[in-house]
């Protein structure tokens, strides 16, 4: 094999492999990112609203693609919620709008089918920050 022909084989096996580490960086960099965003906007905890979301069996009406237990077929995915203009049809997709809807969607909405679940004002902001993660 040519020398041109080794070097050019070379280059594409580096190639790969620089991409092969670039691409889980620049996914963690993104999900890093998207965490501090989210503690920013509300206040939350990321880590304790992921735990509240399954706790208050979120969960088993919603669905988020990789987690576990949020397999729920009854309300809308949740998947890029925190990238969706409105909530529940007519909200703005702020954190004062999401928190309150994830505490009182009856006030909200009178009728719809998400449940009153009890969630307290902490846990709210903290659910909050966990959704605002999902881009």
């Amino acid at each position: 094999m040519p020398s041109s022909m080794r070097l050019l084989v070379l280059f594409i096996l580096l190639s790969g492999l620089i991409a092969a580490v670039a691409i889980p960086v620049v996914k963690w960099q993104d999900k890093n990112q998207a965490e501090i965003t989210a503690r920013q906007l509300t206040g939350g905890s990321v880590r304790a609203g992921k735990a509240a979301f399954g706790r208050y069996g979120c969960g088993s009406c919603h669905l988020i693609s990789g987690m576990s237990g949020a397999d729920g077929q009854v309300g809308p995915s949740l998947d890029r919620v925190a990238t969706r203009a409105e909530l529940a049809g007519h909200l703005a997709n702020v954190p004062a709008n999401m928190e309150r809807w994830i505490q009182h969607p009856q006030l909200v909405a009178p009728g719809n089918g998400m449940p009153e679940t009890g969630v307290s004002d902490p846990d709210a902001k903290d659910i909050a920050a966990y959704l605002y993660t999902l881009r």
